[in-house]
């Protein structure tokens, strides 16, 4: 388009983050097209807005790093990309052994995962008071409930008590949700009391996997979580962009798509 000649360094890349926005992935060629620019000329425009975290350089071109919106409380979205959780729960069920100790999070990906579990013989250690719900009369699972802070929207215990409490358990496995899984800023939540809780619940850990749906894979919210480092594992579905998870294959993570 010769319109964009005209345009300040700036005013292009503006440009390109608005038309990322609009379309959601973009090539190397489709920029020098659009823009009338040099191949190097639209890689250093890119290379800036990936820097401002506005973006995912990929082979060839680049995809956008979508914001997540704000979660609805769990009651709300029990019924979210249910066909999906389940296949993932029961993947994830079948990455965990019988004998074993596991930590379940809170959230309705990690409730489908416990909803496999129920037969089991196993110890499970959980904030999540639909978890408790579920394995309570349970003789077969040997249950440790942890107490704190009722977190009405999530139904999750959260807090001083809680982060106490899990300092004194261990578990082979840890199983958790998280808001929004990227590239660039690791794994984050929508709400930080929350977040301290979870990241008590990853260090009470051996091995831990994330359970995240493909709305959750490429995107990013506001608080902090924990680098990718801290994921041995992510269970996810078949939507997930093929090139984020040879991505995170390539940084040692497992990927199992369910």
């Amino acid at each position: 388009m010769t319109a964009f000649k005209t345009l300040s360094n700036y005013e292009r890349q503006l440009e390109l983050a608005r038309v990322l926005e609009r379309v959601g992935r973009i090539s190397i060629t489709e920029i020098c097209e659009q823009f009338n620019i040099s191949e190097a000329t639209a890689r250093r425009d890119l290379d800036v807005l990936s820097e401002q975290g506005l973006l995912h350089r990929v082979h060839g071109g680049a995809v956008l790093i979508r914001q997540a919106e704000p979660e609805e409380p769990i009651l709300r979205r029990t019924h979210d990309q249910e066909e999906e959780k389940e296949r993932i729960g029961r993947a994830t069920a079948a990455l965990i052994q019988d004998g074993e100790t596991v930590l379940l999070g809170s959230g309705t990906t990690v409730l489908q995962v416990a909803k496999h579990l129920v037969t089991r013989n196993m110890m499970v250690i959980t904030n999540s008071l639909p978890v408790i719900n579920l394995m309570s009369d349970k003789e077969n699972i040997t249950l440790i409930a942890l107490g704190g802070m009722l977190r009405e929207s999530e139904l999750s215990f959260i807090g001083h008590i809680t982060e106490q409490a899990l300092s004194e358990v261990r578990a082979d496995k840890v199983v958790i949700g998280t808001r929004a899984i990227s590239l660039e800023q690791g794994l984050t939540n929508d709400y930080l009391p929350e977040t301290l809780t979870d990241r008590a619940i990853l260090n009470a850990g051996r091995e831990t996997i994330i359970v995240g749906d493909h709305t959750k894979c490429g995107a990013t919210s506001h608080a902090f979580l924990a680098p990718l480092a801290a994921m041995h594992t992510l269970v996810t579905d078949h939507q997930t962009d093929p090139e984020f998870i040879e991505m995170l294959r390539r940084q040692g993570i497992k990927v199992i798509v369910a």
